[in-house]
């Protein structure tokens, strides 16, 4: 039996809000979203994968998570293009970390707090 990830999902508080940040912010294009009855969008993150923001009460908290996105739960996604994503994110003023073990990736949380890596 084989696996690929299809979609995660991540709810957040504003999709517009966090359409500025995945769509205008890191370049995510918008895919079709039928209607489910609340807010929210879907992202196209390569072939056949997606990340679904779904506007919804979050009941997970939102304080007291570790500093270090890569020691909390997150969503990875590669880029080809590491160095112009860290120039992004600096000119936002969007804080974020390289990793510790030396790796070619970085960590950021999105609006919500929702944990991201992005790795070369």
């Amino acid at each position: 039996m084989q696996f690929t990830l299809h979609h995660a999902s991540l709810l957040v508080a504003d999709t517009r809000r966090s359409l500025h940040f995945y769509c205008d912010l890191l370049g995510l294009p918008l895919a079709a979203r039928p209607e489910l009855g609340f807010p929210g969008a879907w992202l196209q993150v390569g072939e056949g994968q997606q990340i679904h923001l779904l506007q919804l009460a979050n009941p997970d908290a939102t304080r007291g998570r570790p500093a270090h996105v890569g020691r909390d739960r997150h969503l990875a996604l590669q880029v080809d293009n590491l160095a112009e994503l860290e120039q992004r994110l600096s000119r936002a003023g969007i804080p974020f970390n390289r990793s510790r073990s030396g790796r070619s990736a970085i960590f950021c949380r999105d609006p919500d707090g929702n944990g991201l890596e992005f790795t070369a």
